[in-house]
């Protein structure tokens, strides 16, 4: 396949580009601030996203079979500093690539979040109605209605982890999300430090975890059948933040004494609602991919198996 997509040196999109190079399909990416330095078995295009001639050309031109939207505007406090902004980043940037694969005939899939939930959706699936609480989520969920309504996927993941494939020496932090949370438990006990477990009404405390390089891969899948509507990439398991911290102890071999808990340091993070338990199924994704979802045990051994690849 050819893939046109956005965001492939981001977190989640680094993985997508990385198994398709694998699958052998040929890729394009766009970039914004961070381009890999050296020679990548992929194709790097900065664009405008919220440019839809820049966005439709680029597309044209190298005419994808697949276009994957998976950028966004990475800054939870700027988009509430500039939500006109923040509207361009997302939604009009979905209008854009999912008007330019319609045109090109192109499957489209859209990348979302489990956060367009409110948090006391706990085991919500791919039909359950969305009800978003931050201004993340009302644009995940616009920019959901606009990729449907082009006849397009959303392919929502949940509790990612796992290496960024363009920076894999990156500093990687907890936050009240579950996003790189298992790697910032592994870089701090590899190294015999204390690591403090947030624990809080304020952040997402409960989470279906997910695997990048799993997610990526059934996102292509997706996108190979040219599938419409809602998936929801996750695992098989619902956990809380210090069960999975203990789990990723088991699994990694690393000491739990030097776990703790503790109130989340959100400096700099504004004050806004976060959903709590954003828990999620994914019955229609599972059989529509004939796949069963992957338990967070086994999720956190091919993690391990990553991860020391790249250590």
């Amino acid at each position: 396949m050819r893939i046109w997509m956005t965001g492939g040196t981001g977190f989640v999109g680094s993985n997508i580009v990385h198994q398709a190079v694998a699958a052998g399909h040929e890729i394009l990416t766009t970039f914004n601030s961070y381009r890999p330095a050296g020679s990548e078995p992929y194709r790097l295009e900065r664009i405008d996203m919220t440019d839809p001639g820049a966005v439709s050309g680029s597309v044209r031109a190298f005419a994808p079979n697949l276009v994957i939207h998976c950028a966004i505007l990475n800054d939870l406090g700027g988009l509430y500093r500039d939500r006109a902004a923040a509207w361009r980043a997302y939604v009009e940037a979905t209008r854009s690539t999912s008007q330019a694969a319609h045109d090109m005939g192109a499957a489209y899939v859209l990348v979302s979040t489990d956060w367009v939930f409110d948090g006391t959706q706990a085991g919500a699936d791919e039909s359950t109605p969305p009800n978003p609480v931050n201004l993340y989520g009302v644009l995940k969920l616009a920019s959901e209605m606009v990729a449907l309504d082009r006849g397009g996927a959303v392919a929502r993941v949940s509790g990612v982890n796992g290496l960024h494939r363009a920076r894999p020496a990156s500093p990687r932090a907890q936050d009240p999300g579950y996003g790189y949370f298992v790697a910032s438990i592994v870089d701090s006990l590899s190294r015999d430090r204390p690591f403090t477990v947030w624990e809080s009404d304020r952040i997402n405390m409960v989470a279906t975890p997910s695997l990048a390089s799993e997610s990526a891969d059934l996102i292509l899948d997706i996108g190979a059948r040219g599938l419409e509507g809602v998936f929801h990439c996750c695992g098989a398991d619902a956990i809380g933040r210090m069960d999975l911290a203990h789990l990723t102890c088991e699994v990694f071999g690393l000491d739990p004494d030097l776990l703790r808990s503790g109130p989340p340091d959100l400096t700099g993070i504004p004050r806004i609602p976060i959903p709590y338990d954003t828990t999620i199924t994914c019955p229609r994704t599972s059989d529509l991919l004939d796949r069963t979802p992957t338990p967070v045990r086994a999720l956190l051994a091919r993690f391990l198996r990553e991860y020391s690849s790249w250590s």
